[in-house]
């Protein structure tokens, strides 16, 4: 089990550094009804995420990665692909991530937010008049919808139903990856329900520190994410 965490531990990082659900979320914390609809927001990334976590391992039970002496030959495809696509998501993020960042720490409006970050919806750009049940609706999609935070809640199922540990080990290496990859969202939007307007000034402290270091960070777990997987991909063909 202790094998298993800590081979999933890049894999949590690179959701926990995730800037387009950050810059999402900062758009809902500057809207005009933060706490609730922060709240909602909270609670909507954590259901893509369990949600996710939870199919991807019923759907590889079902599919039976455990059940020859060596993982199917399918598995290192799904392996290849996922690497080849966080290695893309890698440079993207690095290439583009720094000049939309940079505008992103001065955003003082939902809208603003938008146009810092021209890869979300453009109506995000309404944001500020969402009730909960939509903001709630943009944590889900924000989390299952976004190609590299699925990619790697796929992985993370996948490793953990190949891994040789109980139900009950596997249970509970799940939800530590669920409350890992879910504390950049909580951590800002319980700071906010606590501290109300007077959260504020660490709040703009903390997005200055997103804008200037998030991309790099970002794009190096993702490189790393990918090349694990490309390597295990690799090494399970030969």
């Amino acid at each position: 089990m202790t094998e298993l965490a800590v081979t999933l531990i890049p894999v949590a990082l690179g959701v926990v550094l995730s800037p387009l659900a950050i810059m999402a979320l900062v758009a809902v914390l500057l809207s005009q009804r933060a706490r609730v609809n922060g709240i909602a927001y909270l609670l909507g990334w954590v259901l893509g995420l369990v949600g996710l976590l939870v199919l991807f391992q019923w759907l590889f039970g079902v599919f039976g990665v455990q059940a020859r002496g060596a993982p199917p030959g399918w598995v290192s495809v799904v392996r290849l692909f996922l690497g080849t696509l966080l290695a893309g998501a890698a440079v993207w993020v690095y290439r583009r991530g720094r000049k939309h960042l940079a505008r992103l720490a001065t955003a003082t409006t939902p809208r603003d937010v938008a146009a810092a970050a021209p890869q979300l919806p453009g109506w995000l750009q309404t944001v500020g008049t969402f009730r909960p049940g939509r903001t709630f609706a943009l944590g889900v999609g924000l989390f299952v919808l976004n190609p590299v935070d699925a990619s790697c809640a796929i992985i993370a199922a996948l490793d953990i139903s190949l891994a040789h540990v109980s139900t009950a080990a596997a249970a509970w290496v799940t939800g530590a990856f669920a409350a890992v990859g879910t504390l950049p969202i909580a951590l800002p939007v319980l700071y906010v329900v606590i501290r109300g307007d007077a959260a504020q000034p660490l709040l703009d402290r903390v997005r200055t520190w997103i804008a200037s270091h998030t991309h790099v960070l970002n794009a190096a777990l993702l490189l790393v994410i990918g090349a694990l997987q490309l390597q295990k991909g690799i090494a399970a063909l030969l």
